[in-house]
């Protein structure tokens, strides 16, 4: 069945939301493992987001799908397109958070609904207005500039757009819902995650430490990582298209604001530039969603 949502939810408000504020306070969450290497990082948020999806899935009675996909090679292909993405989209993050460059993941996530705009016009035939056209002008305006300005492409905000646009794109194709879907990724990238923590506890380079404060950190990735991503599922069923596409900015400009004042991030006369011109990119994206659904 395919219908849009005509109005909005209490109960998908709320979902969403939830699933939004979270991953804006994430950065806060991978600040405190900086220290662990990435791919360790990886590892961990795969490998304990796998329980975490599970029970959820079980509470909710919905795990008969997840043995049909995995008997079915095309959409099990699939899933590991959408579970490569997901990971590249992950460690990506983590990487900028650790180095310092959180504002290069609020500008991803900034221009993401742009993108996938622009990847709907190239790939499913959309048709895009002038106010969508202008959108993606702007933001493509705004890479440029900031790329002029530093000298070196904005590449983690980059390759976090394109992660999550494909990532939307290809899952689209996945015969199961988005909750059955992302455990279907990590059981995808858990044999790899696994074989990655017994060859690191081979060599004694883990932070796995027993009772220690990594090791409630490192299991907690699980949480952080699958909690908000169902939350933000089951909260989008509710909620209409022009409702989500305002609440999207609700966390990459909570990172903004965690990577300036927290973290203390120079925000430097180039972003001072490229991010507004972001920002009224986003207005016209937002005021085309409204103009739609008026017409």
């Amino acid at each position: 069945m395919n219908m849009q949502q005509n109005e909005d939810t209490l109960r998908g408000f709320g979902f969403a939301l939830s699933a939004y504020l979270l991953w804006g306070f994430l950065p806060l969450y991978l600040k405190m493992i900086d220290h662990i290497p990435v791919l360790e990082v990886l590892a961990h948020r795969v490998f304990w987001s796998v329980p975490v999806a599970g029970l959820i899935l079980l509470v909710l009675r919905r795990t008969g799908d997840i043995g049909r996909v995995l008997r079915d090679p095309k959409a099990l292909a699939m899933g590991c397109v959408t579970a490569t993405l997901v990971s590249i989209n992950w460690g990506t993050y983590v990487w900028a958070v650790s180095v310092g460059r959180a504002l290069d993941g609020a500008l991803g996530y900034y221009i993401n609904p742009i993108f996938s705009v622009f990847l709907g016009a190239m790939l499913l035939g959309e048709r895009l207005n002038r106010l969508q056209w202008g959108a993606v002008a702007l933001a493509v305006l705004a890479v440029a500039y900031l790329t002029y300005e530093t000298g070196s492409l904005p590449w983690p905000a980059i390759v976090l757009t394109l992660s999550w646009g494909f990532y939307a794109y290809f899952k689209r194709s996945l015969p199961i819902g988005p909750n059955q879907g992302f455990l279907l990724e990590v059981l995808i990238l858990s044999p790899v995650a696994i074989g990655y923590m017994v060859w690191l506890g081979a060599q004694g380079g883990g932070h796995f430490v027993l009772l220690s404060f990594d090791m409630w950190l490192l299991m907690g990735c699980g949480i952080v990582t699958a909690v908000p991503l169902m939350l933000y599922a089951n909260g989008a069923k509710g909620l209409r298209l022009a409702t989500i596409g305002i609440m999207q900015y609700i966390a990459p400009t909570m990172i903004m604001l965690i990577a300036v004042f927290v973290f203390e991030e120079p925000f430097g006369h180039a972003r001072a530039v490229a991010f507004p011109l972001i920002w009224a990119a986003l207005g016209l994206y937002t005021y085309a969603i409204f103009r739609g659904r008026r017409a």
